[in-house]
């Protein structure tokens, strides 16, 4: 259900990237900001309209998607055969297809990051970790929505059964690194958070 639209002054994004040192004061685009209002608040993410201070003083008006941010989890699952990837084929309505990709979710108000990554890992390939290593966080789309996305590798995987939420369809591939980066290669991977994990991870040893 949309709720009224309400009108507010500027406020920092909830969360930031690890490593992003400039400050609302201080960025040149945060000053530009005059206003916000909520268009439509959905039960996740807002849309909202934005005003925008122009270089001659008059203002402009731009959209967005206001994002409490996620996680992208790597699951790295060791075996007599060597290190595996666990990947899952997730249904996408947005899209109307369904893609290769790797576990992920919206985080809750306030929740940390690393709470979150081991939520959605039970719920997604009913697995759990207790050696979580972050890869890096990232601005999705930043031309649309402020989401940053928090990335882990886990490791020390133990099964405890998958917890699918009700709306999800997601079936479970256990795959090799080479495997994982030929879908990459050829097109069958088209999700930029799963591919980006991976190339982290093998950019930091991990694959």
């Amino acid at each position: 259900m949309s709720r009224p639209a309400a009108q507010h002054q500027i406020r920092p994004p909830s969360t930031r990237a690890s490593g992003d040192t400039t400050t609302a004061s201080a960025d040149p685009a945060a000053t530009r900001i005059l206003s916000r209002s909520t268009i439509f608040a959905g039960k996740k993410y807002a849309y909202e309209n934005v005003v925008l201070r122009a270089d001659d003083g008059s203002e402009l008006h731009r959209q967005m998607v206001r994002h409490p941010g996620a996680v992208t989890i790597l699951p790295l699952l060791d075996t007599p055969d060597g290190r595996r990837v666990v990947i899952i084929n997730n249904e996408r309505f947005a899209v109307a297809r369904t893609l290769v990709e790797l576990p992920a979710g919206t985080l809750e108000p306030n929740e940390d990051p690393s709470v979150s990554a081991v939520r959605e890992l039970e719920e997604e390939i009913g697995y759990t970790s207790d050696d979580l290593r972050p890869l890096g966080p990232f601005y999705t789309t930043p031309g649309l929505t402020d989401e940053i996305m928090h990335t882990y590798a886990a490791l020390n995987l133990r099964f405890v059964g998958q917890r699918l939420e009700a709306d999800e369809k997601i079936t479970v591939q256990i795959i090799t690194p080479d495997e994982a980066f030929a879908m990459i290669d050829d097109g069958r991977m088209m999700d930029a958070k799963s591919m980006l994990a991976l190339l982290l991870a093998r950019r930091k040893g991990l694959l």
